[in-house]
């Protein structure tokens, strides 16, 4: 007898067994499926399986004062980036992307230095725009 084996990764396996081994095998997945349609069948809903939702749970799109305040504040802070110089502006959102100043660094081929001091005077100038 051959019994397939589904893998989660959506590899199948195929694995020749003795008549009695498979015999076992095949009641056990029978079981196991008629024991997960019983439980599934006698439950409402699990509340394991819902999402906490609060009042950030709803998009934008759920919400036009959210919608608003967004776009304000992309515009607002599209101005202040526009007042940095682009490798200022380039280094500064690399950063604030999660990059560290030595990521940053090797990536551009710079000197350490020079980009963490670029980092710096880009949030000096930021901070003086607020």
């Amino acid at each position: 007898m051959i019994i397939k084996y589904k893998f989660s990764t959506g590899e199948v396996t195929e694995v020749e067994v003795s008549e009695e081994i498979g015999t076992v095998i095949l009641d056990s997945r029978r079981e196991e499926h008629a024991s997960n349609e019983r439980h599934r069948y006698h439950t409402a809903f699990s509340l394991d399986d819902m999402d906490y939702e609060d009042k950030d749970y709803f998009s934008a799109a759920d919400n036009p004062e959210k919608a608003f305040m967004e776009k304000e504040f992309a515009k607002k802070r599209e101005a202040m980036l526009s007042q940095l110089t682009p490798v200022q502006r380039r280094r500064f959102e690399l950063f604030e992307d999660g990059m560290t100043v030595a990521e940053i660094a090797r990536k551009e081929k710079a000197a350490f230095n020079s980009v963490k001091e670029s980092i710096e005077s880009a949030q000096k100038k930021l901070k003086k725009l607020l």
